[in-house]
């Protein structure tokens, strides 16, 4: 990736979201000259980035300094307190970046003025590169602006732009918090096994490699998932047994359209 073309990236908060996609930004080939890290209280392990790589790290924004790419990857919570002191980093050609659920564009403006923007929301599996993110970009975003935006989210996997930004909650629901739901699944497994009389830690060693290694399959496998279901499942075997009720129509469905429809509901009250 050119750093000229995104000129220097400003990143505020160096937690677990943003510390991944600086880790990715320097794996990218991005020097770490051209990234500035605010954030009042960086984890030892991040600290140790940061000076490894020769990132500049400051506690509070540099008077004169106007960003290229403003990332923001701090707590939706925090954004009232947060967002304030960093509209002297925003000029005419800087792309504000945010990664907080809930936190609208219209927020953003609110603080930092009228601005090329995104929304953008990742989730945890950024932390290993196996990520994804949903986007959406205001009207101010150029195409050029976008492509550069789009390479810096795309260190953590797949960026899938949306058509509006409403379309953001939705993205929330299902892969923002969607990796809970997969964690959620391994431990009914789990429990499921042990009441089956296995070791619980046999149970659970059981489930997390069977998500684990059915993601893999997942991610490598050109087959869409309906066509990797049906792969495993014999008629009249275990699997079919076990998906008779899973498919059934109080399974599992219903269900997760009830979650994510809450979640979806949940990202909207937070926006206010």
């Amino acid at each position: 990736m050119s750093v000229e073309a995104v000129g220097p990236i400003v990143l505020v908060g160096a937690g677990n979201m943003g510390g991944a996609m600086l880790a990715g930004w320097l794996k990218s080939g991005i020097s770490g000259s051209s990234v500035l890290v605010l954030d009042t209280g960086p984890s030892p392990a991040m600290l140790k980035l940061i000076a490894d790589d020769g990132v500049r790290h400051e506690t509070a924004a540099p008077a004169g300094l106007k960003a290229g790419v403003l990332f923001i990857a701090v707590k939706p919570q925090m954004m009232d307190a947060v967002l304030p002191p960093l509209k002297d980093l925003v000029g005419s050609e800087t792309v504000v970046v945010s990664v907080a659920a809930g936190t609208t564009l219209a927020k953003l403006e609110a603080h930092l003025g009228q601005a090329s923007m995104v929304r953008a929301m990742p989730n945890t599996p950024a932390m290993v590169g196996r990520g994804v993110t949903g986007a959406f970009a205001n009207d101010r975003v150029s195409a050029a602006k976008r492509d550069q935006v789009h390479a810096l989210l795309e260190v953590s996997g797949p960026v899938e732009w949306v058509a509006s930004e409403a379309d953001i909650d939705a993205v929330t629901a299902v892969s923002g918090s969607g990796p809970a739901y997969v964690f959620y699944l391994v431990e009914c497994m789990a429990e499921a096994g042990r009441k089956l009389g296995l070791p619980a830690d046999l149970a659970m060693r059981l489930a997390r490699e069977t998500v684990s290694g059915a993601g893999e399959l997942l991610h490598q496998s050109p087959e869409d998932a309906a066509k990797l279901r049906q792969n495993v499942t014999s008629p009249g075997g275990t699997t079919a047994a076990a998906l008779s009720v899973l498919m059934a129509e109080d399974g599992i469905q219903p269900i997760f359209d009830r979650a994510i429809a809450a979640a979806r509901k949940r990202a909207e009250e937070l926006a206010g």
